[in-house]
């Protein structure tokens, strides 16, 4: 026993010895991921632009113009996690943000839990955790490596503060719906550190979602200035016109919470905790680098409903502008100028509302499923005397168990795939057999990365260009828009490093999303996450 703990202690100190640290790392590194954030946003933006947001990141850092996303669908869940675990779907296993579960039955979340209670409400919101995620991340590798390194990962979505900070993370929180707090799960801790619950006892939400959200700047300065009211956006929290200012306080305490969600105050809300965070969980004050997570959701909460061509969505880019430049400020003072490296993404883009592209002669629908599912059915049932078809999820088709395994599942998959390919708004379909096989064809690659046997459907359909599915044919189905897509509009997104070693330079060489954990690893020096399939992003290494 004396002699395992003295090799306990040596096995302790070395860990906390320097000389086992990184060499030449950053203090610290900052992921910022935005959720719904066309890549083209950075340009169409840029003459608004403060010197020290957006623009630091464009002028001072490395611009990687070429990333796009190499799987289909392009959702948050999957989105965070392949940033994060270099890898895809089919090998993480986040197929779409929920799908439906053969094991249990039903459409599962991507990060529930069932068997974790949530920390710091008595709601069900916190009862989440990575338990899906089947992959390392570059902050578990992190972790793994250095283990007196601190991962903290933060964002008003679930699953964008459970899938970047990973398994191993030393604190990840979320939102609260029920409360407007900031809460956690009890797969990480068993009460709220103290400063959270005092951030939480702030209540900043009731403060933020009272003040109306009006234009930032002049309106000489939005070049969709004239275009406020526009029949393809959607109505959000009673008004009768999606039109500015957005005031929210005359709608309940419940309702505040939600609506909140939409504001770009709520960018504010998380760049405050983002700074408290760094501050109190002593961040860049390790011997190894620490790591934080952020994620932007406003933007697509907000995105679906006004789309990329709004002036909603141009005054939420000139405020998460400001917003970015006040946490820049703030590492530059916590941790020290040149001490750092941030990397910001897009877990997506978003493809403009399709009735807009229909109204201006581009290509563009709609495939609503509600019709064409029961007309699937009916003609399953006329083929075979009973129903196979359990649901369609995600442009996924699950058949139903009693088929599955049987000389009849063959036959039944074939049909179907018949059938569908006869819709116009699809523009391929593929078998689960064909997923698994090798193709030179680059949409059924991309829906091959994507797929999960366990997760994903007997079959999966990708639709046209400029082409979304509703459920029904109605009057709001037309406005609004979301992202899902094997296509540009949703797959290239912005890539942009900056910090400690970093040259400003503008790159153009082809990267894919899987990339920047590639990078990461030599940033950090690790080894590569387990199942990481991405190639580091060379021109972030060049010498002065």
């Amino acid at each position: 026993m004396r002699f395992l703990s003295v090799l306990l202690l040596l096995c302790l100190g070395f860990i906390s010895n320097p000389a086992f640290s990184q060499k030449n790392t950053p203090k610290v590194v900052v992921g910022i991921v935005v959720d719904q954030m066309c890549y083209d946003y950075l340009y169409r933006f840029y003459p608004q632009f403060g010197k020290d947001g957006f623009k630091r990141l464009m002028d001072k850092g490395a611009h990687f113009r070429n990333v796009t996303y190499n799987y289909v669908p392009t959702f948050t869940g999957p989105g965070h996690a392949s940033i994060y675990t270099g890898s895809t779907p089919s090998n993480h296993g986040i197929v779409a943000n929920e799908w439906y579960y053969r094991p249990f039955g039903r459409e599962v979340n991507c990060v529930e839990d069932t068997t974790v209670s949530t920390v710091g409400s008595g709601s069900t919101y916190g009862k989440c955790s990575p338990y899906f995620l089947r992959s390392n991340t570059i902050t578990d590798q992190l972790k793994l490596t250095y283990p007196g390194s601190k991962v903290i990962g933060i964002s008003i979505k679930d699953r964008s503060a459970i899938l970047p900070a990973g398994h191993l993370s030393d604190g990840s929180y979320w939102y609260d719906y029920a409360t407007g707090n900031f809460i956690t799960s009890t797969f990480y801790k068993k009460e709220l550190p103290d400063w959270v619950s005092r951030f939480n006892d702030q209540k900043l939400v009731s403060n933020y979602v009272n003040q109306p959200w009006n234009l930032l700047k002049d309106s000489a300065c939005y070049t969709y200035i004239n275009q406020d009211n526009s029949p393809y956006e959607g109505l959000v929290g009673g008004k009768a016109s999606p039109v500015f200012p957005y005031d929210f306080s005359k709608a309940t305490a419940a309702d505040q919470f939600t609506l909140f969600t939409i504001l770009p105050a709520a960018n504010t809300f998380l760049t405050d905790f983002a700074i408290e965070a760094l501050s109190k969980e002593q961040l860049g004050k390790h011997v190894t680098t620490d790591f934080l997570t952020i994620s932007y959701s406003t933007p697509d909460i907000a995105g679906h409903s006004f789309g990329p061509y709004s002036l909603e969505m141009e005054d939420m880019y000139f405020r998460l502008d400001q917003e970015l430049a006040r946490l820049f400020r703030s590492l530059d003072k916590e941790i020290g100028k040149g001490e750092y490296v941030v990397f910001l993404t897009a877990d997506h883009a978003v493809v403009p509302v399709p009735q807009f592209l229909k109204d201006h002669h581009l290509p563009g629908g709609y495939l609503f499923l509600q019709s064409k599912v029961e007309n699937l059915r009916r003609t399953g049932i006329e083929k075979f005397g009973k129903d196979y078809l359990k649901t369609i999820e995600n442009d996924n088709v699950y058949l139903t168990p009693d088929v599955l395994g049987t000389e009849m599942e063959s036959q039944v998959i074939a049909f179907f795939k018949t059938e569908i390919a006869k819709w116009t708004e699809v523009k391929r379909v593929y078998t689960k057999e064909e997923l698994l096989s090798k193709t030179d064809e680059n949409w059924q690659q991309m829906v091959a990365s994507g797929y999960d046997k366990e997760r994903s459907g007997e079959l999966i359909f990708i639709l046209q260009p400029g082409y979304l599915p509703k459920t029904a044919d109605t009057p709001g189905s037309h406005q609004g828009t979301s992202h899902g897509s094997a296509f540009n509009y949703d797959t290239h997104v912005p890539v942009l490093f900056y910090g400690k070693d970093i040259l400003p330079q503008e790159v153009f060489t082809p990267y894919e999303i899987v990339d920047i954990t590639a990078t990461l690893v030599h940033i950090l020096d690790v080894q590569r996450p387990n199942t990481a399939v991405g190639k580091p992003m060379l021109e972030l290494f060049r010498k002065k």
